[in-house]
């Protein structure tokens, strides 16, 4: 088994979390803690108010936690612009725009522009760890 620490193989398709969760920029951060807890995600995706098929944002868990205390929304805490990747882009070429992009949550679109899923962080982490089996 090699030590070494690297992502040989594998696409953000294989790796992803099928389908994204949503909501408009002034959803309460309370409804937002909400859907991430029911659905046991840490990112939910932030659509326009007028434009339900391109992203402009995406909240995740930590940006939840350090809006604790505020009256913030999810549009007023949303990292933006969206870091968008395809499915068939390598697990490599992800974690690299993870690192530049300093997020731990990618959007993944289709061909069309709409999103298909969600890569994160733990995801790769999940790619990596089978790679050593």
């Amino acid at each position: 088994m090699s030590t070494e620490l690297e992502l040989r193989h594998g696409t953000v398709g294989e790796a992803m979390t099928p389908g994204a969760l949503t909501c408009a920029p002034d959803t309460p951060l309370r409804d937002v803690a909400g859907m991430m807890a029911h659905h046991r995600v840490h990112a939910i995706v932030v659509f326009g108010a007028d434009d339900r098929l391109h992203p402009w944002g995406v909240v995740s868990d930590l940006d939840l936690i350090g809006a604790v205390g505020t009256d913030a929304d999810a549009g007023s805490v949303a990292a933006s612009p969206v870091v968008t990747v395809t499915p068939d882009l390598s697990l490599q070429h992800a974690a690299a725009l993870m690192v530049e992009n300093a997020t731990t949550h990618l959007l993944v679109i289709s061909d069309k522009g709409l999103p298909v899923g969600v890569i994160s962080s733990l995801d790769i982490a999940r790619a990596l760890a089978s790679e050593g089996d």
